[in-house]
C-alpha cells in the first residue's frame, strides 16, 4: 500500500468536469507513466492524498476541487506590460500562451488575458486554476 515517502509510478488521465481531457500519461506530451515521491510536493496536494493507500494494479477515479488542485485564480497574478515588450512581428491575442524566463532561469508560462492598443495583460495563474479536475489513475509500481 502506498504510504508517505514511497516512490510511485502510475498511468493517469486528467479531465475537466466537461469531460475534456487536459492531460494523460498515454497521449500527447506526457506519453509515459507519472513518477513522483509521496510527500515531496511534486504533484498537486489532492492528487497525492488520493493515491495514498492504493496498491499496485489498483484503479481509481477521483475528483479534486480547485482548492485541492491549482487553487483559485488570483487577480494579483495578472501583470500589465507595454505592448512594445513583445516582438513587433507577433500579434498578441487573448488566450495566447507565452513563456517568459525569470532571472534565475526558470520558465514561467503565462496566458494573455487582455489586449488593447497600448498594453497586454498577462495572467500568471496556472491555466487550471479555478477548475474542478477529475483523474483516473492506475498504480503501476511502488518503491
Amino acid at each position: 500500500m502506498i504510504k508517505n515517502g514511497d516512490k510511485v509510478s502510475l498511468d493517469y488521465e486528467g479531465r475537466l468536469e466537461t469531460g475534456e481531457i487536459f492531460d494523460s500519461s498515454k497521449h500527447g506530451d506526457h506519453s509515459h507513466p507519472l513518477e513522483f515521491q509521496i510527500g515531496s510536493g511534486q504533484v498537486i496536494p489532492g492528487f497525492e492524498k488520493a493515491v495514498l493507500g492504493m496498491q499496485v494494479g489498483q484503479e481509481k477515479e477521483f475528483t479534486l476541487k480547485p482548492e485541492e488542485a491549482y487553487g483559485m485564480p488570483d487577480a494579483a497574478r495578472e501583470k500589465q506590460i507595454p505592448r512594445t515588450m513583445l516582438p513587433p512581428e507577433q500579434e498578441p491575442k487573448v488566450g495566447m500562451m507565452l513563456v517568459m524566463q525569470t532571472p534565475d532561469g526558470k520558465q514561467v508560462p503565462m496566458r494573455i488575458s487582455r489586449v488593447d492598443k497600448e498594453n497586454i495583460t498577462l495572467d500568471l495563474n496556472h491555466p487550471l486554476a479555478g477548475k474542478t479536475l477529475v483523474f483516473k489513475v492506475t498504480i503501476l509500481k511502488i518503491n
